[in-house]
């Protein structure tokens, strides 16, 4: 590893150990980065389910994209104060489109309307209507972990009785196992080899302290001590555009060279533009970077697939019409043929 880069991992570990290890635990798992309603860590899960299981559970993978579509529209509504929920769920009953001068997107008015419903042998609750039931009389919407838990509960239901798995799986840049606590809980992690790796001694001594039995290590994406497709897949989220350009591209590489069949990779700052944005702040980046050279850097690296825009996938399944970040994208990549 060159010097500028040993130096650049030396500072994006400092901006990670400077935070209260508390806080590191908790922040990435709350809100719009919840991995129970965050569409890009769902999809994370459906891309390893397929690669493990094949396309049986389609049904509920597609309720479990409505779910959070649906959850991530509530989370966003919650947030305007003194609305009247009960009016809400009252106007969702009578199918109309507005509430009290609340827009009812036709995705949530048609989710409420078919729910409940069986996907694949599960039976899918009306989880919407559970949890506008248990609005607070202040206006406040209240989260019961039970509804949160929805496709936590229902995936594990469909696994339960599927074979424990051997096919590894790598993931630099875990934080505080913040993807990896949703795998635990809902039986994926059941079906993997999982590795987890991260700069930060603090993240991955939350991670150990939380799952004692898993492998956590510090790792650095520039320099992985692991031997040529030693993995089957990897699965990273929101890492490269904290990079230099030279580290983006050492990092690229790495991840390239140690996964042996499959690439699940989420940005949450790209566009399609012709160039990246590199931008320093402080102690690490915050790029933007272009969707058509991050294809091509995968594909120099042997791996080729589906480029997902967020927002646009959200529109074409649901017509849903908004996400809260316009800027996300997901890779879903394989390995080429004669890339190996």
């Amino acid at each position: 590893m060159s010097p500028t880069l040993q130096a650049e991992s030396e500072r994006l570990a400092r901006s990670w150990e400077r935070h209260d290890a508390a806080m590191l635990r908790d922040y990435l798992v709350a809100d719009v980065e919840d991995p129970r309603l965050n569409v890009q860590s769902v999809l994370s899960r459906h891309f390893l389910s397929r690669w493990l299981i094949g396309d049986r559970f389609e049904a509920l993978a597609a309720e479990e994209i409505r779910f959070a579509a649906i959850l991530n529209w509530l989370l966003r509504l919650s947030k305007e104060p003194g609305l009247d929920w009960g009016a809400v769920r009252h106007s969702l009953r009578a199918g109309a489109d507005n509430a009290d001068g609340i827009d009812l997107p036709a995705f949530v008015a048609r989710g409420f309307r078919e729910l409940p419903r069986v996907a694949d042998g599960v039976r899918v609750p009306n989880y919407l209507a559970r949890v506008l039931e248990r609005s607070a009389p202040d206006g406040r919407l209240v989260w019961p972990p039970t509804e949160l838990d929805t496709f936590i509960h229902l995936w594990r239901e469909a696994l339960q009785n599927e074979p424990t798995g051997s096919a590894s799986v790598l993931e630099p840049a875990c934080g505080s196992a913040n993807d990896y606590r949703a795998w635990r809980r809902c039986g994926l992690a059941r079906l993997v080899r999982y590795t987890g790796f991260d700069l930060s001694a603090k993240n991955v001594a939350n991670a150990r302290a939380m799952f004692p039995d898993a492998q956590f290590a510090e790792g650095n994406v520039f320099d992985l001590p692991m031997a040529t497709q030693s993995h089957d897949f990897a699965v990273i989220h929101d890492l490269f555009e904290h990079l230099s350009e030279e580290g983006l591209s050492r990092a690229v590489a790495e991840v390239c060279r140690v996964t042996r069949r499959g690439l699940c990779v989420s940005f949450f700052n790209m566009e399609e533009r012709p160039d990246h944005v590199f931008q320093a702040v402080e102690e690490y980046h915050w790029n933007r970077l272009s969707m058509e050279r991050m294809r091509a850097a995968f594909a120099a690296a042997g791996f080729q697939g589906q480029v997902i825009h967020i927002g646009t996938f959200l529109r074409a399944r649901l017509s849903c019409p908004s996400t809260h970040n316009s800027h996300a994208y997901t890779f879903l990549l394989r390995r080429q043929a004669g890339q190996e």
